[in-house]
């Protein structure tokens, strides 16, 4: 059955369509800075999520600190429409990026992530061209196995090489516990602390992350702010997570059913290229609301096949449906715009501003 604001959307925007309910949003942003507020740590959200300037405008009017970006291109993005107190946490390599780094850290206030001895030489380029110190922090891996230096004993020895460059200042640990691994993480923290400690250094930053570890912040001892960046739109992930429930969900994507060749199986509008192939994990490639028995089983890319063998309730061919995807954070990538409501009423598009910026 389709909904009469689905019906609105369809006709005035077409489907696959992304929609996000901004009292939604608002209640998300408020809700985990009033946890961050009381876990007495910074926020920090990571706009890798929704990509947009006016929704972080909007997380630091509620209180956040700044904004973390994964990439040079998001942080340009940001910068350009006036945000400030900019975390990039991720390794920044070449003679490019230092250029682009050192026009950024001309617009805005920049701390950058590194792990490496290649990292944090080739940084003092980019503060030669702003002229300013540049902070940076040493990124910590403390059980996820990405990015992160593995032992307390490398974190010393990194911070000491950044202490040592006039171009740089040490600013403290960037790291990402998984979601049991805290005890782990205080104690790989506590060490690299007390080593820099040794050498006249502190660590005026510790930032954790992200939106699964919303139920343990407080339990770092030490940390100062927290990345989370999914609760702003959440997903199945994060409800599966236990950090969010399907009320929470402010984006879904609408979608029309344009086949139903057999009884037990469909065929929707939003395909790879629209709901992606990262199933995080989970079973199925996203929720529909109005058939939560239904499977979207596979895709091609545009197509999604659905599975309706365990569904009570079966759609027709016309029907737009709502989908909450599994990993909102690369849907919105796939998007240049997302619809903005309210209850039943369209209130506007909002551009994904910083879509593609994958460097």
């Amino acid at each position: 059955m389709t909904t009469p604001l689905a019906a609105k959307i369809a006709r005035e925007y077409g489907t696959p369509c992304a929609v996000i309910d901004m009292d939604r949003v608002e209640r998300n942003i408020a809700r985990v800075q009033a946890t961050c507020d009381a876990a007495g740590v910074a926020n920090r959200p990571h706009i890798k999520t929704h990509k947009s300037p006016v929704l972080a405008q909007m997380q630091i009017t509620a209180g956040a600190q700044g904004i973390t970006c994964q990439k040079i291109g998001e942080a340009e993005v940001m910068a350009e429409a006036g945000i400030d107190n900019i975390l990039i946490s991720y390794n920044l390599i070449g003679e490019e990026k230092m250029a682009r780094l050192g026009a950024l850290q001309g617009k805005a206030e920049v701390t950058v992530a590194a792990d490496n001895a290649t990292v944090i030489e080739g940084l003092p380029q980019a503060a030669a061209i702003s002229g300013r110190t540049l902070s940076v922090v040493v990124e910590c891996d403390t059980g996820r196995k990405r990015a992160g230096v593995e032992t307390p004993a490398e974190a010393i020895a990194l911070a000491r090489q950044i202490a040592a460059s006039k171009a740089l200042r040490f600013a403290g640990f960037m790291l990402y516990p998984t979601e049991t691994g805290w005890g782990e993480a205080q104690k790989f923290y506590d060490e690299a602390l007390a080593g820099v400690r040794e050498h006249g250094l502190d660590a005026a930053m510790v930032s954790t992350g992200g939106s699964p570890n919303l139920k343990n912040l407080g339990k770092l001892k030490g940390a100062t702010e927290h990345r989370p960046g999914t609760y702003i739109y959440n997903d199945r992930m994060q409800v599966a997570a236990g950090v969010a429930t399907l009320d929470n969900c402010a984006l879904t994507i609408y979608s029309t059913v344009v086949s139903r060749a057999a009884p037990e199986r469909g065929i929707l509008d939003a395909g790879s290229k629209t709901l992606t192939s990262d199933t995080g994990g989970l079973d199925g490639h996203g929720l529909i609301l109005e058939h939560p028995e239904a499977k979207i089983a596979r895709f091609a890319e545009e197509h999604g096949f659905l599975d309706l063998t365990r569904s009570n309730t079966r759609p027709k061919v016309g029907d737009v449906v709502r989908i909450v995807p599994n990993h909102v954070c690369v849907v919105v990538n796939m998007m240049d715009e997302v619809v903005m409501v309210r209850g039943d009423e369209i209130i506007g598009v909002l551009p994904v501003a910083a879509r593609g910026k994958l460097r």
